[in-house]
């Protein structure tokens, strides 16, 4: 009849390590892969610094605008040309004292 402590074929044990193979590499893969978990977070992280980055430039852009506005033909600051002429020409005026 059938022999109770035979060995299992030598296929079902090549099929069994292929699924086991095929197990661990599709974990990998979804793991550290390119579309996998660390890729994910990673992109997150990143996609938060440039939205951070993004605001920062806006607010540069906003305040340039009205620096710019303030210093147009169709309104003219007095005040910042006069910082702006001190701090691009190095001008003093005589009757003033330069501290370094």
């Amino acid at each position: 009849m059938g022999r109770s402590g035979r060995r299992p074929a030598l296929g079902a044990a090549l099929l069994t390590l292929l699924a086991v193979g095929l197990g661990f590499y599709f974990t990998f893969a979804a793991v550290q892969g390119e579309f996998g978990v660390f890729r994910r977070v990673q992109a997150s992280a990143e996609k938060d610094a440039l939205i951070a980055q993004r605001d920062a430039l806006k607010i540069e852009v906003a305040r340039m605008e009205n620096l710019t506005h303030r210093l147009s033909d169709s309104y003219l600051d007095l005040d910042l040309l006069d910082e702006r002429a001190r701090d691009v020409l190095g001008l003093v005026r005589a009757d003033e004292i330069v501290i370094h």
